[in-house]
């Protein structure tokens, strides 16, 4: 008799609770605090909740805690109850059913999940038939498909390689991956932190589609309030590990009742109104951009091949003390620019002048010491700073590269240098390793080491989109404050425009690989004129009107 295939359906607890914690505690190896301490937290069958908190506050811990995806060695006590069964008694071949069955997961940077070996459409059979061996090769083949379609993928990229899809696009398959089994909850943990907000709305609009069709629970951990407003009806706020304020979405962020509420909301707001800085006084040209072409072949005839123009024809002036915002929708030559003024990707045409010096035209050891005055800080810091050196050694390492110090005069520079980005004292923190700091304080570190060659201009990518408002309202306070005291030029590049608008002094926007528009961020806010620009401004999502306290 054939096998029948199977038929998935939603596993709620008899309760109608899907996710239920009482009192949890949980301890990670060789800490003294508790992570988390007494959280209380409860999801039904098919509810939305956002949680939300400062850096460190435990939201992440949470999904870990669920998923019992912890190190060895860590203590979680108290309440915790998954679809009617507590994980944490199960064996690593009922964990590895649980995950996926029960709870599915959309990581924050899902390429980092996804084996690069693998096309789009094996990920999906390979979880398909770890998790129902039982079923035909048909069946799987179906379902596969269809998961790709009901994303917005569509069947025919099932060969497709993770690497040929944008950001929204290997997002939009780690959806795929998350609902395959048609889970009762589903986790999503800063799912939108590196896209565009165009791109954020697309995708977040379909996780929430599927999960109401699907009838699943939604868990969103963000630091974006206002995001996390417009996609969950219920919003919760954790400190230090504890639950400190739980309440509709609009009324927490109307009128919050908590500090921690009052200052998340305040930050939030500050971002949103904030006004385009004042342009500083005449100073010199620093960087000088002309018709920069950055064009890679896509195949076609040897004498007629087809290419991908990712930055066509740009051309910009930067002075000393001034921000250039760069924003634009995914794939329109954001990040290209970046590598292409790096000097980390061919360039077919144009000039980068850098204080009078045309770097397409520098060879060896000339172009080698002039590109010191142009340094970058990035959007993960953990992903850039080596993992087995100290925080002091990361930041003496490019003068040691350099030749410019030896050991000592390069720690003490290191010492230096923390401090001058607020690390202090130096020697607290030097000894350190990246992953026993915070989010803020592993960007304040990479700001540093981008600073020990003595730049002219920095280009900040991204470098601010995965902290929380006040951390993030810290570092950019941090970056303005460097850039008085060193006269620094920034090139700063990021999806957010009302950031933009509030940190730089003018803004770019690219479409397909061209500067569209141009003028003071409030302007472009107010009145776009590029059909790009509008689509970014109205896929913003704003805080709700605030009420008056009584």
């Amino acid at each position: 008799m054939q096998a029948q295939d199977p038929v998935l359906l939603p596993m709620p607890s008899s309760s109608g609770q899907i996710l239920e914690l009482n009192q949890l505690r949980m301890r990670y190896p060789r800490s003294t605090d508790w992570t988390l301490d007494g959280l209380n937290l409860s999801i039904k069958a098919g509810e939305r909740l956002a949680l939300v908190g400062p850096s460190g506050c435990g939201k992440s811990t949470v999904a870990r805690v669920v998923l019992q995806l912890l190190p060895p060695g860590s203590i979680c006590n108290g309440g915790l109850q998954l679809a009617g069964q507590d994980p944490r008694p199960l064996k690593q071949n009922q964990l590895r059913q649980l995950r996926g069955e029960n709870v599915g997961l959309v990581f924050q940077d899902p390429m980092t999940r996804l084996n690069p070996l693998m096309t789009v459409g094996q990920h999906l059979l390979d979880t398909l038939k770890a998790h129902r061996p039982e079923s035909t090769t048909n069946w799987r083949q179906q379902r596969a498909e269809d998961l790709l379609e009901r994303v917005g993928i569509g069947a025919n990229r099932f060969r497709s390689y993770p690497h040929e899809f944008s950001g929204g696009m290997r997002q939009r398959l780690a959806i795929a991956l998350a609902i395959a089994l048609n889970p009762p909850l589903v986790i999503a943990d800063e799912p939108t932190t590196s896209l565009d907000v165009a791109v954020a709305g697309q995708v977040m609009a379909e996780l929430s589609k599927l999960c109401e069709q699907l009838g699943s629970a939604m868990l969103l951990i963000s630091h974006d309030l206002a995001m996390a407003a417009r996609w969950c009806e219920r919003m919760a706020i954790l400190e230090n590990g504890r639950m400190v304020e739980e309440n509709l979405s609009k009324k927490l962020l109307t009128n919050p009742q908590s500090a921690i509420g009052n200052r998340l909301v305040d930050a939030a707001r500050a971002r949103e109104g904030g006004s385009t800085p004042a342009r500083p006084n005449a100073t010199a040209v620093v960087i000088e951009v002309n018709n920069l072409r950055c064009w890679h072949a896509m195949g076609g005839l040897p004498w007629a091949p087809t290419w991908l123009k990712a930055v066509d024809g740009v051309s910009f002036q930067l002075h000393a003390g001034e921000s250039l915002g760069v924003v634009g929708a995914s794939g329109c030559g954001k990040s290209t620019l970046c590598k292409a003024l790096m000097g980390l990707t061919p360039i077919r045409g144009g000039q980068v002048h850098l204080q009078g010096q045309n770097l397409l035209k520098l060879q060896g050891q000339q172009l080698r010491q002039a590109r010191q005055g142009l340094q970058m800080v990035f959007q993960d810091p953990l992903a850039c700073l080596n993992p087995q050196m100290t925080i002091g050694e990361a930041i003496a390492d490019p003068l040691l590269i350099h030749g410019l110090a030896n050991r000592a005069e390069a720690k003490q520079n290191g010492r230096r240098l923390l401090e001058q980005v607020g690390l202090k004292p130096a020697e607290v923190y030097q000894n350190r390793l990246p992953r026993e700091l915070s989010g803020g304080q592993q960007q304040r570190v990479a700001i540093a080491r981008a600073l020990a060659l003595k730049p002219k201009v920095l280009i900040c990518d991204e470098s601010v989109s995965m902290l929380d408002a006040e951390i993030q309202a810290e570092v950019l306070a941090l970056l303005r404050q460097l850039q008085k005291q060193l006269g620094l030029a920034m090139v700063f590049i990021t999806h957010d425009l009302s950031v933009a608008s509030g940190f730089c002094h003018r803004v770019i926007v690219l479409d397909h690989g061209r500067i569209v528009e141009e003028g003071p961020g409030t302007q472009l806010l107010g009145k776009p004129q590029a059909t790009i620009t509008r689509t970014l401004v109205e896929a913003c999502p704003r805080l709700p009107t605030k009420t008056n306290k009584h």
